[in-house]
Parts: structure tokens; sequence; C-alpha cells
């Protein structure tokens, strides 16, 4: 018996011994009187064992059936093993039929050690600096080098670039490799598609920054891309570490992990089909992942005419 049955029982040896009336057992245990007879009648009847939950030793009348938890399993350890249950719960729904909900598809995998719970991860060593007021204030910029598309093409770079406010992907490329020529033409792209930040945000790569000293021909130390976007009027602020442009580290590997599985899983083999899909991705993660600007506005401006260069 449980603590509250046994302190019921204790109530009703009282009532049958005539020291406790049924109307005062009532407002004890904050039950009606008619109920309070009815559990009298039955603990006259079988004793203390009538107050005892019916339900106990029953299976919950809403689990899940042992047939699609090992449905889940199969599934998952087949298709998407390395899946985090967000995703997992999102595919399992969209490709093969089967609604449940993220936590449930969690519990699943947490049982069969497909999932680590969030305790056994490390802590963040790094509080997160405070986003900007408005979009298209501060937009982060970054490379990443990855197997995007894991053993069914060349290893290769995705171009990133996130608003500080929002969080949003704003653009992103498949290219070879990072270098100014790409950056200039992602850079042409986004301006394009959103207009004129008020500053990118990046590390200290060379295509951002001069990082020897004494080089001939840098005059006043400012890259060819600095320069292009010194035309522009955008400020280029150059990042001392990789936690002070979390947001588009982060991004990164959320994109290492979803964006690789969703090529996966669309058996997408090359960088122009990967850049053919990119929009489409995109669209997808802005809704689930973006947030809200603090101030609402957006202030990107617009470029002078079609032909301004990058």
């Amino acid at each position: 018996m449980s603590k509250k049955e046994l302190e019921r029982s204790e109530i009703f040896a009282k009532i049958k011994d005539k020291r406790l009336k049924q109307y005062e057992a009532a407002n004890i245990l904050g039950i009606t009187l008619r109920h309070v007879e009815r559990l009298f009648a039955a603990y006259k009847k079988t004793g203390a064992m009538a107050l005892v939950s019916k339900k106990r030793g029953r299976p919950a009348p809403n689990r899940i059936a042992d047939s699609v938890k090992d449905a889940v399993v199969s599934k998952i350890k087949a298709y998407y093993y390395d899946f985090g249950p967000t995703l997992a719960s999102e595919k399992l729904k969209e490709r093969d039929d089967i609604d449940l909900s993220t936590e449930t598809v969690r519990q699943i995998m947490i049982e069969n050690e497909i999932w680590t719970t969030r305790l056994q991860r490390m802590k963040r060593s790094f509080q997160p600096r405070n986003r900007r007021e408005a979009e298209g204030e501060l937009v982060q910029i970054d490379g990443s080098d990855h197997e995007w598309f894991e053993a069914r093409a060349p290893r290769c770079n995705l171009l990133v670039y996130v608003d500080d406010a929002t969080s949003k992907l704003k653009h992103l490329q498949f290219v070879n490799y990072e270098s100014t020529q790409t950056y200039f033409d992602s850079t042409k792209a986004y301006l394009k598609d959103h207009g004129k930040p008020v500053a990118f945000y990046s590390d200290k790569f060379g295509v951002f920054r001069i990082n020897h000293k004494g080089t001939k021909g840098t005059g006043d130390g400012i890259t060819q891309f600095g320069r292009a976007l010194q035309a522009l009027d955008i400020e280029i602020i150059c990042a001392n570490s990789p936690q002070a442009k979390g947001r588009v580290e982060r991004a990164n590997s959320t994109l290492q992990d979803r964006l690789v599985k969703e090529m996966r899983l669309r058996n997408i083999s090359s960088m122009e089909e990967g850049n053919a899909f990119l929009p489409e991705f995109i669209e997808d993660y802005n809704k689930r992942f973006g947030k809200p600007s603090k101030s609402g506005c957006n202030i990107h401006r617009p470029l002078r005419d079609c032909c301004e260069p990058v």
C-alpha cells in the first residue's frame, strides 16, 4: 500500500470504531461524503485492501504498443541512427507514418541506448553574447569544411551567413574551398537577396584580415574583401575567438547534423544538387529555429543600383 492508502486505512479504522464520523472523514480526505460511504462499505467487506487502487499493476491504457516501439527502434537503427530525437520524430512522421511526440521518441531512444541525456553531456563552457536588436544589424559569416555529402561526393566547404538578431540562415552556398572569390560570389548573392547589413562578423581568416605584418602591397592593411565592403558602407568585424561568433558556430553544428541527413535521405550527391536544395532547407530551418528580433525591425539597406560592385 502507498502512504496515502495507509493513511486512509487508519481513518476508516476510526470510522469503524466510531471514533470518527463519515462527514468528518470526507473533510479530512477532501472527497465527497458519498465517496466515503462507498469506500467504507467496501472496507467493511474486505478490509484495508479495498482502499488499494485497482489500477496498480495494470498497463496504462495510453501506453505505446511494443510493436510500435520495435518499429521505431528498427527504423532509427536502419535510417536515423545518428539523428537526435527531434529530427528522428520528424522523419518518422514524414517518411514512415509513425506519429509520436519528440519526448516519446527520446525515451525510446534512451531505453535502447541510442541517445544520451543532456545530463550525460558536457555543460556549456561559454555564455552566449547578447543578440543585436534588429535583423540586418550584424550578420555572422563563416566557412564550414565538412564531409557534407559523406561518401557520395568529395569533401567541400559550406559558406554560412547567419543573422545575429534572429538566428535565421540568410544565405548558404557550397564551394570547393574558402577564397576571396568564393566569398565575393556568395556575398553578392546575399546582397541581391537581402540588401546591405550594417556589419559582417567573421573570424580572422585571410580573406577578412591581413594576418602577416609587413606584407607588401597591403597598403592600409585591408584585404580586397574588406575594401569591397568599405565601398558598400558595410563594416567587417573580426572575432577574437570561435566562441565570440557562437551563433554561426552553433549553426554550423546544426547544419552538419540536419543538412547532412536531409541530403542523405534525398540522395543528393553533388555541390550543384546541394546548392539547388539549399533554399528549401533554409526556409524550413528558419521556420523551426528562427527567432523574432527584439526591435521587430529589418535594417538591411537596399543597393543603390543592381550593378553596385561587390
